[in-house]
């Protein structure tokens, strides 16, 4: 049953803990802060009178700056989550002092007036600021895409605190007081701040440690180079762009009709309850019903954001606005007067303070990234002061007695209509903005776009679309054609045909991308056909998705996309397949399996998208013969391969897949890591049986899967145990470069001593794997690197955390002790060197026994340094790790780099390398000398230098194939060499940057060489 509704909403295993964690202060937050409000307010209208309020709101207006100036000073000096805590603390701190003065002013039969002025203004500083606090809180600690998903579940427990605030303060005001109510709130605090300051140990702490440092050094890197704009520039700006003035004045309009309202609702409700306990009796049943409202209205709001889009959403709540204040200036004098007030009230809070201010967001991703959080900011603190002040002078027309209250609903009757006005024309306004900034942010405005415009159809700004579709800037049309493509119109199918004949392929793919077919007629799709036979294949294969979309049509779409199975590119052919199989062309399966069948038979690129193919179609049938292609050459096909069997949840190729593990590169244990994943629970039997592997490289592969898919009460019981007994048994193989170092082999020392090293990051990371299931993954991801800090304080910090018990104890305290001794090796008393040595050989990890053998047999001939005829495996690594080079690679890497080297042996005068001839290979020196020479202006010849052993040619033209600046030729009899072909090496550079950066440093190194060399010719 809970795994239903985790799944009904969404949720993820990583979410369940941190749910746990703050769903409760979320709950006692609402609790709070709706307990705070009621009896302040009451208290305040009652004692103070209700006709000071937009008094109080003017001054509250002066004071916001100077409070937000005091935050952020207090930010600055403070540590992030000391900064929260003592936030949190000084707001739980003013709800106790007030609850006890108004306490004492009940108990000793007194009352001091000119009090409620500074309960109102406090108490409402706790109001402002714990919402902010709460809604930080969680982006702070959740990551944003985890954020988006968990913020309904916090909205709906702060909704259920307001609705159990509601009841409590509507029984308690009758039975106890207001008094009462109001000393209760900061009780709801104190439950809350235990969770609180619980969830900020956990979570924040561990991702703050490097904080400070790294404020530090921006301050030092970025503090001469920006000016900071000055609120002088943002008003220029603004008065210039009609669209900010639009959005500003929407952000200042809303919260003033809102006041408006508010005022009308708390005056009708006093005169309507003279009596205190009343009051605040009936102020807590409008905060009940207007909280569960908000609950029930969570449940569609994101929906209803995705499909009306923010602009409609802001045009749909000023339209209520208008229509709140129109019905309570019409019944503000009869009997549903205070109903209608009321319940506009409840609606209008809702809406501004859980839709509207969401959406006000979307209005600054318009402006340029840098200045961004500059318009943000001054937008929000001119709304902000504006909004308050506007609402009260209004509401002061009441006060002074120049209005009676069903009037003053009619003024808000008009400022209301004008914020319709003001929402409809930003709504235009955004569309000319939109395409104004896409030279700059095109990158993300498609989804800014969807997310204002929404899925709902406009047919004036769609209209408005088509006039971009010829402007001159290709990312303007890209952007016109996504936004036409949303609305999914057939209508716009003559237009975009029209644009057949476009020269950039990129508008071409667009174009097909924004078609609907939907009720195309068969000369439009010949017309659309004719994409089929463009020279870009991409274009082609873009052309066959749409067509498969045309199910109308279908014998007609057949027929065009059969023919596109015989196409010379794999994508067409791959798109092609799938959209047979989509319109069921149950007559073309035959040709599709032998499309298929071609595909995977020819190998390379067709082999790779034939995998595609069987993994997008879920074609088991398929999967003997895609296991058979993880023996291929090629990495790329190996890749989609595993990709393939992990769609297929093919199990039996888990062994297989565990096997390559230890020799595979970056690209291909990882796509073997996702694959296994992918095959869900049904890999689980055959997982469990191999986690207890000796290969450190499949272990971790074993538990970093297994992490993923078992549950956390599973993860405990089967995992935990397991990584702490091999964390504590790994100590083993650290004795081995001891081992060698006593028997006089330093070279096979220092690459054992490197593999230990890699084997024991391989369990350390198994053991993060598993603690990032039982934490958070951005905790662990930023644990990891203050572990690794150069700065010993922040390492020692970072420890200090994994020694409070990060996520589970036990895991924690062993991951402690490896990280301690992690560059610790040596022999023990009991076993001598050779002793170890043969056990090694028989060890589980391939290089580390291949180390010990290799010393064994060396020992045996008594000398290391023989001749050989060729290299060994083991041999190619050993010299490798000496180049320059790729000396900071790790053994895998090397061996990965030994595989593709060949060894060679040239002729005494040989050139391997030619002055203007191309060249796609280099040469790494085994023994013997190249001469690198060049031309000069006169036409001589002149010596560059003479290279030796363990340094390499041709390594700045072997990844492009560019023809040589020099010529290299064998001198002084034969040379042998490691030949590294360019197309293999640069796949490993792309993989593996350590690579690249080592032949960019032995560049520069040639050409000081070269310079040097014209300096003393000249």
């Amino acid at each position: 049953m809970q795994g239903t509704f985790k799944r009904w909403i969404g949720l993820r295993a990583e979410d369940s803990r941190k749910l746990w964690m703050m769903l409760p202060i979320f709950y006692f937050g609402g609790i709070a802060e709706s307990l705070n409000y009621t009896a302040f307010m009451a208290l305040f209208n009652q004692r103070f009178g209700v006709q000071y309020l937009p008094y109080i709101y003017m001054v509250e207006a002066a004071i916001m700056p100077l409070e937000g100036w005091l935050l952020a000073k207090l930010a600055n000096r403070l540590p992030k989550a000391k900064m929260m805590t003592t936030l949190f603390i000084m707001m739980m701190g003013l709800l106790f002092l007030n609850g006890a003065v108004l306490l004492g002013f009940k108990l000793g039969g007194i009352d001091y007036r000119y009090y409620y002025p500074i309960l109102f203004l406090t108490s409402n500083f706790v109001v402002r600021q714990l919402t902010l606090l709460l809604w930080s809180t969680a982006f702070d600690l959740c990551p944003t895409q985890q954020a988006k998903r968990l913020m309904p579940m916090f909205i709906a427990s702060t909704t259920t605190g307001g609705i159990t605030a509601g009841l409590l303060a509507h029984q308690l005001g009758k039975l106890l007081g207001t008094e009462a109510v109001y000393a209760l709130a900061p009780v709801g605090m104190v439950f809350g701040f235990v969770f609180f300051r619980r969830a900020i140990l956990r979570y924040l702490v561990p991702l703050t440690l490097k904080e400070d440092k790294r404020l530090s050094m921006q301050a030092a890197t970025v503090g001469g180079e920006e000016k900071e704009e000055t609120a002088g520039y943002y008003v220029k700006q603004m008065f210039r762009n009609p669209f900010l003035l639009c959005a500003v004045a929407l952000m200042t309009l809303m919260p003033a009709v809102y006041f408006m309202m508010e005022y009308q609702y708390f005056t009708a409700a006093e005169m309507r309850f003279p009596q205190e306990g009343e009051l605040t009796s009936f102020y807590g049943l409008i905060t009940a019903i207007q909280f569960t409202v908000c609950l029930l209205l969570q449940t569609v709001s994101t929906r209803l954001m995705n499909w009306l889009g923010a602009s409609n959403m802001l045009l749909g709540i000023t339209i209520l606005f208008f229509g709140g204040f129109g019905l309570t200036a019409l019944f503000m004098n009869q009997s549903l007067g205070l109903g209608m007030v009321s319940g506009s009230y409840a609606i209008f809070y809702i809406l501004l303070y859980y839709i509207a201010e969401p959406c006000y967001q979307l209005f600054f991703k318009m402006m340029p990234i840098s200045k961004r959080d500059g318009y943000r900011y001054f937008a929000q603190g001119v709304a902000a002061s504006g909004g308050i002040l506007i609402g009260s002078l209004l509401s002061m027309l009441h006060s002074f007695g120049l209005l009676q209250l069903s009037p003053l609903a009619w003024v808000g009757v008009i400022v209301a209509g004008i914020l319709v006005v003001v929402a409809w024309f930003g709504r235009h306004l955004y569309i000319r903005e939109l395409v104004k900034s896409v030279q700059s942010l095109h990158g993300d405005l498609s989804e800014i776009a969807g997310s204002f415009i929404g899925g709902i159809r406009s047919s004036k700004a769609l209209s408005a679309m088509l006039g971009y579709l010829k402007h001159p800037n290709d990312y303007v049309r890209e952007l016109a054609l996504e936004i036409i493509g949303k609305a999914k119109d057939s209508a716009f199918l003559p237009h975009l045909i029209s644009m057949i004949g476009e020269e950039s392929s990129r508008i071409r793919i667009a174009v097909l991308r924004a078609m609907n077919l939907q009720g195309a007629g068969i000369q439009e799709l010949v017309q659309v056909a004719s994409f089929l036979e463009d020279e870009d294949p991409e274009v082609r294969a873009e052309c066959v998705k749409l067509i498969s979309k045309a199910s109308h049509l279908k014998s007609q779409s057949h027929f065009f996309i059969r023919v596109k199975l015989l196409d010379n590119h794999p994508k067409v052919v791959h798109e092609g397949v799938k959209a047979l199989y989509a319109l069921e062309s149950e007559e073309s399966y035959p040709a599709c399996d032998e499309a298929i069948i071609k595909m995977l038979d020819t190998g390379g690129e067709w082999a790779v998208y034939g995998c595609h193919t069987v993994a997008d179609l879920k074609l088991s049938s398929y999967a003997d013969w895609v296991v058979s292609l993880l023996d291929e050459q090629r990495p790329a096909v190996k890749v989609a391969a595993a990709h393939c069997l992990g769609k297929l949840r093919h199990v039996a190729a888990i062994p297989m897949m565990l096997c390559m593990v230890p020799m595979a590169d970056q690209e291909l244990r990882k796509a073997i890591l996702q694959a296994l994943v992918d095959m869900g629970q049904t890999a689980l039997p055959t997982l469990m049986e191999h986690r207890e592997v000796p290969n450190p490289f499949i272990w971790n592969a074993v538990v970093s899967t297994l992490a993923e898919l078992l549950e956390d009460s599973q993860l405990r019981a089967m995992l935990v145990e397991l990584c702490i007994q091999r964390l504590q048994a790994s100590t083993q193989e650290r004795a081995l470069p001891a081992a060698l170092e006593k028997l006089g082999q330093s070279g096979l020392a220092e690459l054992a001593r490197e593999r230990c090293k890699e084997l024991h990051r391989a369990l350390i990371d198994g053991a993060w794997s598993i603690m990032a299931k039982l934490v958070d993954e951005r905790i662990v991801m930023t644990l990891r690197e203050v572990i690794q800090d150069e700065n010993e304080e922040i390492r020692e910090n970072g420890l200090e955390v994994l020694a409070e018990g990060l996520g589970d104890r036990r895991l924690a305290y062993a991951l402690l002790d490896q990280l301690k001794q992690k560059d610790a090796d040596g022999l023990t008393d009991q076993q001598g060197p050779l002793e170890l040595l043969q056990e090694a050989a028989t060890w589980a990890d391939s290089w580390l026994k291949e180390i010990a053998i290799y010393a064994l047999s060396a020992l045996e001939r008594g000398d290391m340094k023989e001749d050989r005829k060729f290299l060994t495996m083991l041999d190619k690594v050993i010299f490798l790790k000496q180049v320059s080079l790729f000396a900071d690679l790790s053994v895998d890497e090397l061996g990965l780099i030994a595989g593709i080297a060949t060894e060679e042996v040239h002729e005494d005068l040989t050139y391997l390398l030619r002055r203007g001839e191309a060249n796609s290979a280099m040469y790494l020196i085994i023994e013997g000398h190249v001469e690198l020479s060049n031309e000069t202006g006169v036409g001589e010849t002149a010596t560059i230098g003479v290279l030796g052993a363990k340094q390499a040619v041709g390594e700045t033209t072997a990844l492009t194939g560019s023809p040589s600046a020099i010529t290299a030729q064998v001198i002084f009899d034969e040379v042998r060499v490691l030949t590294l072909q360019g197309e293999s090496l640069s796949r490993l550079v792309r993989l593996y940057p350590e690579i690249g950066i080592g032949m960019l440093h032995a560049s520069s190194a040639r050409v000081r060489l070269l310079e040097n060399m014209l300096l003393k010719m000249s």
